[in-house]
């Protein structure tokens, strides 16, 4: 399979049954946020839409990096521990007196690394995706406690507060930096997996990973690649958290990585590999933060909510199987 070829099939498949299965879960989501304000007017407050944006903002972004891994064909367990490693590390470093901003740059080389280990064990290493993402969970987890001695650091003080404006506080054109900087982030990888021979090497590879590698795609700085921008994205939350709280937490994102499947799954990403749309990570995001406030809204307890979206999450992944058995089914014929 030459390069041509794999750039029309990859084509054929962005065209065709992503952009309709964004399309149905776009039209779930009118048809959740109607139900709820029909049962809470206060849903469609200005107020209540900004909660949901800020909401939104930190699922999208680690929504962006599990979706482009499961592109892929694999998966990044470790998204919630870098989320709680990067608010810890960023955190220690500015209460031990470090600028903030050489504190983010630590951290972001921190956790860059993280997403070089995890791509390098899952090719080099040959390790199944989920078995090394679970080990790097655990030892980010494991820095997130032994950073700060086992103890949630103190406040970062004032000396962060252009860091935690800029980061959760801050406005621009009266939407809140966290918005914004989660819709920056989305243009520059939706146009990278949209528009560029990265982003068509990303599709091919989850498409068919031998057919890839004989085609001249190399397998090991692609892989490398989607791990990074995963963990570039989870270090982003963590920076937002720690942000938001004005301290380091160890158990910060914790269990984020089941929200960032939900958001790509929902969305219409595969977790078998090669199928997928940003924009529907997007719908994905926003169907998770809608479902958490408007049952909320309703008086639903924790509990529930956990319920309903890991049901809907269990839906997802069966209908994805089960199209991508008919498609196939429907091309052998």
């Amino acid at each position: 399979m030459n390069n041509s070829l794999i750039k029309n099939k990859i084509e054929r498949i962005k065209s065709t049954r992503g952009i309709g299965q964004v399309v149905t879960v776009t039209v779930g989501l009118i048809v959740m946020c109607l139900v709820f304000a029909m049962m809470n007017p206060v849903f469609f407050s200005p107020r209540n839409i900004n909660n949901l944006l800020r909401q939104i903002a930190p699922i999208l972004l680690i929504g962006i990096g599990q979706s482009y891994v499961l592109i892929t064909g694999n998966i990044d367990l470790s998204i919630g521990s870098v989320i709680g490693m990067s608010c810890m590390v960023s955190a220690t470093l500015m209460t031990k007196g470090v600028n903030p901003w050489v504190a983010l740059i630590i951290t972001t080389i921190v956790g860059i690394l993280f997403g070089i280990m995890n791509g390098l064990l899952v090719v080099k290493g040959k390790l199944p995706p989920f078995i090394a993402t679970l080990g790097t969970m655990t030892i980010a987890r494991g820095i997130a406690q032994i950073v700060n001695n086992n103890y949630n650091t103190d406040s970062i003080g004032a000396t962060a507060q252009g860091f935690r404006d800029f980061f959760y506080y801050g406005k621009t054109a009266g939407i809140y930096n966290t918005i914004w900087i989660a819709i920056v982030v989305w243009l520059i990888f939706n146009f990278i997996l949209r528009r560029t021979r990265t982003g068509r090497y990303i599709y091919a590879v989850g498409s068919n990973v031998e057919a890839s590698r004989l085609s001249g795609v190399n397998v090991l700085s692609t892989t490398v690649t989607v791990y990074v921008v995963s963990a570039l994205c989870a270090t982003l939350v963590g920076f937002i958290t720690t942000a938001s709280s004005g301290m380091g937490a160890m158990d910060a994102g914790n269990g984020y990585e089941l929200f960032a499947v939900a958001a790509s799954v929902i969305g219409g990403v595969s977790t078998l590999g090669g199928q997928g749309l940003l924009i529907g990570t997007v719908v994905g995001a926003s169907i998770w933060a809608v479902l958490q406030n408007g049952l909320q809204f309703v008086g639903a307890p924790v509990a529930i909510r956990n319920i309903v979206i890991g049901i809907i999450v269990i839906v997802s992944v069966l209908l994805d199987v089960v199209l991508r058995r008919g498609g196939r089914k429907g091309s052998k014929k």
